[in-house]
């Protein structure tokens, strides 16, 4: 495979960075999500893992009690997302830190509920479901989402997009079925609507592009890679029938 032209990463950081969040997902979603939890203990103690900038952090705020940690790799989001929290004046209840998913540094049976939209693929579904549980009191709840195929035979464009990022994307039922042998139980899962696709991220990215081609108009190289950012959202207006983010939500037995 060709390596991706490090130029490609900047103008990609400097579209991504400037998003309400990095991917699907809306306030409404993760009501909903965190509908299927029940009564979490006041106050709460939740971990929210791949945050980015924080737009879902921000909802969780306003939707639960207690505290939040929120953990990213890449520390000009979590920079971005602490200046959020000072806007807000949300900096005693929320800690945003550049760390691992992998490895948060937390001791065993940490937080009542763990949330991640979009981003345990980084580490493997299933790997990821065993550091959580691991982080999980008994009782506590994952909340994530994840991409999968709704249909075969995807056109290669869309297929060759998600091998780019996601090769080992699969389909809802090898989630929960990993979700299964990482002992957790299901209590819920739906599909996100095209609206949690739309608002807060590819209409926003369109408007963030089509600024930096204002930017970048004697740049041709980075023009180019504008344009290549530019097919993500295009392609799922055209295709979106063949894959969809699900959120599922799941309990460690007490």
């Amino acid at each position: 495979m060709n390596e991706i032209n490090p130029r490609f990463w900047e103008i990609f950081f400097e579209v991504y960075e400037a998003l309400p969040r990095q991917g699907p997902g809306n306030r409404a979603c993760a009501e909903r999500a965190l509908s299927f939890c029940g009564a979490l203990p006041a106050p709460a103690s939740i971990l929210d893992l791949g945050c980015g900038v924080g737009g879902q952090t921000l909802h969780l705020a306003e939707l639960t009690y207690g505290s939040i940690t929120a953990i990213d790799s890449h520390a000009p989001s979590i920079e971005r997302l602490r200046a959020a929290l000072i806007e807000r004046g949300l900096t005693d209840r929320v800690r945003a830190v550049v760390g691992d998913m992998a490895e948060p540094g937390h001791p065993p049976e940490s937080f009542d509920l763990i949330w991640s939209e979009g981003a345990l693929y980084n580490i493997g579904i299933e790997h990821a479901l065993r550091v959580c549980h691991g982080l999980l009191r008994p009782s506590g709840c994952v909340a994530f989402t994840d991409a999968v195929w709704r249909k075969e035979d995807p056109p290669s464009e869309v297929k060759a997009g998600f091998d780019l990022d996601y090769p080992a994307m699969g389909w809802a039922e090898d989630i929960e079925a990993a979700i299964v042998t990482c002992g957790f139980e299901q209590l819920g899962r739906f599909t996100l609507p095209d609206e949690a696709w739309w608002d807060d991220f590819y209409t926003p990215m369109q408007r963030r592009i089509d600024e930096l081609r204002g930017t970048y108009a004697q740049d041709a190289e980075a023009l180019a890679i504008l344009d290549d950012i530019a097919q993500e959202p295009e392609l799922h207006r055209r295709y979106s029938e063949y894959y969809a983010y699900e959120f599922f939500i799941v309990r460690r037995p007490g």
